[in-house]
């Protein structure tokens, strides 16, 4: 590999290397090294994640995601609207678009920076359940968006240790073997609900988490009764909007909703990648 054009990409503040990775210009048994390389911090362009463009035949596109430290995931909410719009952008698709996953197919809408995705259906959607952590028993409520997802409901996000605590959740052997994204949310007076997310595979806090926040609306609407839209505060201060058909606990026709900017475009050349880069 030599020169990769690239665009980066922020979904609500969950930012992503996009490759149009259509004619393979990306080295498959280079492609760990490469996402972990790109994806550090200050030593390159930096990401919580890559997402790469690909061709399908069933399709507009088939889209390969992978968190920070190169692990794959079927599905990310705000990866998804950066790649619709990103494929738009280049031409690849028209403004209403269907691409997979390994979570499934997707369909996505675009609109100037807005981006409407319609996620897969919810599986498992369990409340309250009891796990048992350090500081002793917590009734977590746990739903798959795509992702696993583990949410708590708090009096409030501010003051909760998303690092420690959503680290305990995320490896708990509850969740075992796959582990879990951890979520804490509240209610805001405005009706809708505030979350922070620990991410399984950036392993930390991000400014928003799109399964997340899809996560946070159906338990909110499970245990609270909240109706569809939910307008989903996140740690970056945007919002998104959840809407979903409640059929008596089983949520179908499920959406995300947000903005997908484009910061900026350009070309990554082999020392963004190569770990004995001098810094």
């Amino acid at each position: 590999m030599d020169q990769v054009p690239f665009a980066k990409m922020s979904g609500s503040g969950n930012d992503f290397i996009l490759i149009d990775n259509r004619s393979r210009v990306l080295q498959e048994s280079k492609l760990a090294a490469f996402i972990a390389g790109v994806c550090r911090r200050r030593l390159s362009a930096g990401a919580d994640g890559v997402i790469l463009i690909e061709a399908s035949e069933t399709a507009d596109f088939r889209w390969r995601f992978f968190n920070s430290d190169a692990s794959p995931a079927e599905m990310c909410g705000n990866g998804a609207r950066c790649a619709a719009r990103f494929a738009f952008l280049q031409g690849i698709c028209g403004a209403r678009l269907r691409f997979e996953t390994g979570a499934g197919r997707v369909e996505a809408q675009v609109e100037g920076m807005r981006v409407k995705v319609k996620m897969p259906d919810p599986q498992d959607l369990r409340l309250d359940l009891r796990v048992d952590l350090a500081s002793g028993p917590l009734a977590v409520s746990s739903v798959n968006t795509g992702v696993p997802h583990a949410v708590v409901l708090t009096d409030g996000v501010e003051g909760v240790d998303v690092a420690g605590l959503g680290r305990e959740i995320r490896f708990h052997p509850q969740f075992a073997p796959a582990g879990t994204n951890a979520d804490f949310i509240c209610t805001e007076s405005s009706g809708g609900i505030a979350i922070r997310t620990y991410e399984r595979g950036v392993e930390g806090e991000t400014l928003a988490c799109g399964t997340g926040a899809v996560a946070g609306a159906l338990v909110a609407a499970g245990k609270l009764g909240l109706g569809s839209p939910v307008s989903v505060r996140t740690a970056g201060g945007e919002r998104l909007t959840v809407y979903f058909e409640n059929r008596s606990g089983d949520y179908r026709n499920v959406y995300n909703e947000g903005e997908a900017r484009v910061i900026y475009t350009g070309v990554l050349h082999p020392e963004a990648w190569q770990s004995d880069a001098a810094p």
